[in-house]
């Protein structure tokens, strides 16, 4: 018992200022890319919403892309084929090269997914609001942007809650995959104490219960953001 509190000691004797500084670089790589993911994503469920078919076939095109990419060949094509293109373009206009951090490449690529993602979720979402009360809001003399944003998107949101929550559950478990391309995540910094120590059971079952601790943690932040949402709302 004394060895396993050593290992996992604060500080130069132990692991454990490491493996929190994980869960730190985890947990804002996750926030970081929930914006990115849920803004690309309502955009996408619009533009699939769209008239113009080609807004459409674009936005289809992209998400069956992203659904169907494992994630991780996706972290690799933003991280070294988007570095390539990027310093290529870069070249040839004279400027000089660009290094994308492991942890700008990991949000733009979870990002990518999550958005592909969550685009079918508002778009169910969108299709259980009646269309009467858009035509009601026209009705009154409200422009498109007032009708969304008074109308629509406060029921947008309550419908798609649920269904984003699971995306972002799946989010913060795909936050692992950055390990790969060197940030400092839970998984990397538990595989280097694991490697280092040779106790790869006890740093690994931390990184799962670490996992665990923060999906039950989540979980209950959306469960009360879900009753907020309710509020008001008649039980059927």
């Amino acid at each position: 018992m004394n060895d396993v509190l050593s290992l996992l000691a604060y500080g130069d004797a132990g692991w454990g200022d490491e493996i929190l500084s994980g869960v730190g670089i985890t947990v804002s790589l996750s926030l970081a890319t929930l914006p990115l993911g849920l803004g690309l994503g309502l955009l996408l469920a619009l533009a699939k919403r769209a008239e113009d078919p080609a807004l459409r076939l674009s936005a289809n095109i992209y998400t069956t892309i992203f659904r169907g990419l494992p994630e991780l060949l996706t972290l690799f094509l933003v991280y070294y084929g988007g570095q390539s293109l990027i310093n290529s373009a870069f070249g040839a206009a004279g400027l000089p090269a660009l290094t994308i951090s492991s942890f700008i490449a990991g949000m733009i690529a979870l990002g990518m997914v999550f958005s592909a993602f969550a685009s079918e979720v508002f778009l169910s979402a969108f299709q259980a609001i009646p269309a009467g009360q858009a035509e009601a809001g026209r009705s009154l003399g409200l422009h498109r942007f007032a009708i969304f944003y008074k109308i629509t998107f406060p029921q947008l949101a309550r419908h798609a809650l649920p269904g984003l929550s699971n995306c972002w559950q799946n989010l913060l478990k795909d936050t692992a995959l950055v390990s790969v391309i060197g940030l400092a995540d839970i998984l990397r910094q538990t595989s280097i104490a694991a490697r280092v120590t040779r106790e790869p059971f006890l740093f690994f079952g931390l990184a799962c219960v670490l996992f665990l601790i923060l999906t039950f943690v989540s979980g209950a932040g959306i469960a009360r953001l879900e009753r907020w949402s309710n509020r008001g709302v008649m039980a059927r």
